[in-house]
């Protein structure tokens, strides 16, 4: 499928299968039931394609075949090399398939199709970058016990993994749980969400397509009770989920229960303080142009922006300048900056945030509405509040839409006070030529990631947040680790190998 797809070929044909099963052990399978969930589009509010919904026979399925292939086959017990020589074949499908997964993210949830194309494009490096970690990575280091003998630390796969995924970027979400559960040697059943179950769909046709050992990769779509099944089943070892911070407290309580395993990369109210060396109008530009990704349906986004309070006035009306020229259009035009957002539900939360924002005292400067030239789709206008209290609901709370709030601070100490404030610590960032000013300031802020001048991000150095923003790490070699059980093992003389 062409990446030049154009708005006049919306109506291409669905690049899935099996939409209406569920690959378990190896096979698409129907469903026990005729539950069903309508995807729609959200910038034509219509019909895009519906994909059935598991229940607990279903998901019980799912985790036996999962169960069976790690306990029984002996893929835990391949060479690393062998399993990251499967996980290189599955980047590679992935990418021969990065077209069809970036037509399903837009038709899904409204991400640009020049930036879905792109993403996709890049999907599979995560594939590769595990699968090239098992070739260095210290699977037995050697040790002396202090009574004598051999000693060794060996790292061995944790067992069967639940993958519980968001809906907003689903693909890498899903490649930083399988990629390294594989290479360690866990088997997986992946929980795709309703909204955007089609990228998962394409993991499991490239699955098939390299002939997977069975069982290993099982991939299947529910709703929270059935999800709920997933993470209370005996049989799974660890749930590794990306979400919203209340199910993530959920899905902690469940696995605390029962001793299960579990990462969680959660929500974010991200901060970014501009100190006062720098050009206010520099950092508006940079600030709008990156809540404009995925539509500002991202939890790490740069949402609480602080500032002081005699430089306020004149950031606000900045950012507020430039994040109104953000060109909103169709997902599939090339010329848009900005597309809708994912649901009609997203919208109507946003939309209640914009209203509680205003009840609650803030300055609505920008936006707020929904875009007068747009009769249909889930559009909404980019938003910007000023002169935010730091306490207020939209301040605290995470919106998951384009709005931004400005929030006056006295001081640089102040600023950081400020930034701290929050139950949250997923991303943050510091704008300032002082490079020096700008690493202490990343020191004293709690947060997995601080970046400057910008929204920065890298995985390969690990993602993942503090405080209510989630428990463990993704991207990097700390993101293997939680998929792995060390075991001492104490012998009376060295074994062939060592």
């Amino acid at each position: 499928m062409s990446s030049e797809l154009r708005a006049d070929q919306r109506d291409a044909e669905v690049p899935l299968r099996h939409p209406e099963r569920f690959f378990i052990d190896g096979r698409w399978v129907a469903p026990a039931s005729a539950a069903s969930f309508g995807i729609v589009d959200p910038a034509t509010e219509e019909l895009y394609y519906r994909v059935s919904l598991a229940g607990e026979a279903d998901m019980s399925a799912a985790i036996a075949a999962a169960r069976t292939a790690f306990d029984r086959t002996g893929w835990s017990l391949l060479p690393p090399a062998e399993r990251a020589a499967w996980v290189h074949k599955l980047a590679e499908g992935l990418r021969r398939r990065a077209d069809d997964a970036g037509l399903l993210w837009t038709r899904q949830v409204g991400v640009l199709h020049t930036m879905a194309v792109a993403s996709m494009a890049r999907v599979g490096a995560t594939y590769d970058f595990y699968a090239d970690l098992a070739a260095d990575f210290e699977w037995a280091t050697r040790h002396t016990p202090m009574q004598g003998g051999f000693g060794a630390v060996v790292r061995e796969a944790i067992g069967v993994v639940g993958a519980i995924v968001a809906w907003n970027t689903p693909a890498s979400l899903i490649a930083y749980k399988v990629a390294p559960a594989l290479v360690a040697g866990c088997t997986v059943v992946v929980k795709a969400p309703p909204e955007a179950p089609g990228e998962a769909y394409v993991l499991a046709e490239v699955a098939e397509e390299i002939g997977l050992p069975a069982g290993v990769l099982n991939v299947l779509t529910a709703d929270r009770e059935a999800s709920e099944l997933l993470v209370r089943d005996p049989r799974v070892d660890k749930i590794a989920f990306t979400g919203s911070s209340a199910v993530g407290r959920r899905i902690a309580s469940i696995c605390g229960e029962r001793v299960a395993r579990y990462t969680l990369e959660l929500g974010g109210k991200s901060p970014a303080i501009i100190f006062d060396d720098y050009d206010l109008d520099t950092a508006a530009k940079a600030l709008a142009a990156a809540e404009c990704t995925l539509n500002g349906q991202v939890c790490a986004s740069l949402t609480r922006i602080i500032v002081t309070r005699d430089r306020h006035d004149a950031f606000a009306e900045a950012l507020a300048g430039h994040f109104s020229a953000a060109r909103i259009g169709d997902p599939f035009d090339p010329n848009a900056q900005i597309g809708p957002l994912a649901m009609e539900r997203q919208r109507d939360r946003v939309e209640s945030y914009i209203r509680k924002g205003v009840a609650e005292g803030a300055k609505l400067i920008g936006g707020g509405g929904r875009p007068k030239d747009f009769d249909r789709g889930y559009y909404l206008e980019p938003t910007v509040f000023a002169g935010v209290d730091n306490q207020s609901t939209i301040a605290q709370e995470e919106i998951f839409g384009p709005v931004l709030s400005v929030i006056p601070a006295d001081s640089e100490e102040h600023a950081i006070e400020l930034a701290n404030q929050t139950v949250f610590g997923l991303n943050a960032s510091v704008f300032t030529n002082d490079i020096d000013r700008a690493y202490h300031a990343a020191r004293r802020i709690r947060s997995g990631t601080v970046g400057h001048n910008g929204f920065r991000s890298d995985p390969r150095m690990g993602v993942g947040g503090v405080k209510q923003s989630g428990f463990g790490r993704e991207g990097n070699r700390d993101g293997l680790l939680p998929y792995l059980e060390p075991k001492s093992v104490i012998l009376d003389q060295i074994p062939a190998g060592f």
